[in-house]
């Protein structure tokens, strides 16, 4: 049986700032993929943004904006439906429908075949994978949502800003522009994700399974920073 993998569907860590998430989801042979999303912002990051929304005149807007996230994401190419709904000013829960995984903000793909941002197969088994780096990174961004991106600029994050930094020094730089208890609830935060595929699970990059089902437990900053690439891949039968 030819051997092929998956780097998994952690598409909306995008919507994650400094943030608990959240995210269940089914992927199909035919690439759709059904997903729930539940995300949180933590205290200091929800004060930081009622800050900012109060100096320009936005302080009764929700914290994180279901609506608008929502609004943004639904026009990206891929995704099929979006639902968001705020459960409180700094919190959302909702789903999204995309289409064809292989078709997801495929305007992000670089051409070559070995680091597209989603690459999905499935013949007598199954591959898919998720490539993101600092060149696609804003990209990704852009075609997502630009709320989104505009935050993670505020944020000097390089997955939006496409700068050169290390962990370290982005950690320093956000201590320095903002405070440490951010870069703190920054470096502590973590998205988890579960994933059940189309047939059982061969083997995995970046994640553990059992069955069907992959987890996926990713660190935030790893994501905002891209010190290193990071490639998720799961294989299946």
């Amino acid at each position: 049986m030819k051997k092929q993998n998956f780097l998994s569907f952690s598409l909306l860590f995008l919507t994650l700032f400094s943030c608990a998430g959240r995210i269940n989801g089914v992927l199909s042979a035919d690439g759709s993929s059904a997903l729930s999303i539940n995300m949180s912002l933590e205290p200091r990051m929800t004060a930081m943004i009622k800050s900012f929304g109060a100096a320009i005149g936005h302080s009764d807007s929700p914290v994180l904006d279901a609506a608008a996230i929502a609004k943004s994401m639904s026009a990206a190419p891929g995704i099929a439906s979006v639902f968001l709904k705020n459960t409180s000013p700094s919190a959302l829960e909702g789903a999204v429908h995309l289409s064809k995984a292989g078709e997801f903000l495929a305007a992000a793909n670089n051409g070559d075949n070995q680091k597209k941002f989603i690459v999905f197969e499935q013949k007598n088994s199954g591959r898919c994978e998720i490539n993101i780096n600092r060149s696609n990174g804003p990209v990704i961004l852009d075609l997502l949502s630009a709320e989104i991106a505009d935050y993670l600029n505020a944020l000097m994050a390089p997955i939006a800003t496409g700068e050169n930094l290390s962990k370290t020094e982005y950690l320093e730089l956000v201590t320095f522009m903002y405070s440490k208890a951010i870069s703190d609830e920054i470096a502590g935060s973590r998205i988890r994700a579960s994933i059940d595929f189309p047939g059982v699970i061969t083997g995995v990059k970046g994640g553990t399974f059992s069955g069907k089902r992959v987890d996926f437990d990713i660190s935030l900053l790893d994501l905002l920073v891209l010190e290193t690439p990071l490639t998720y891949e799961v294989q299946w039968k």
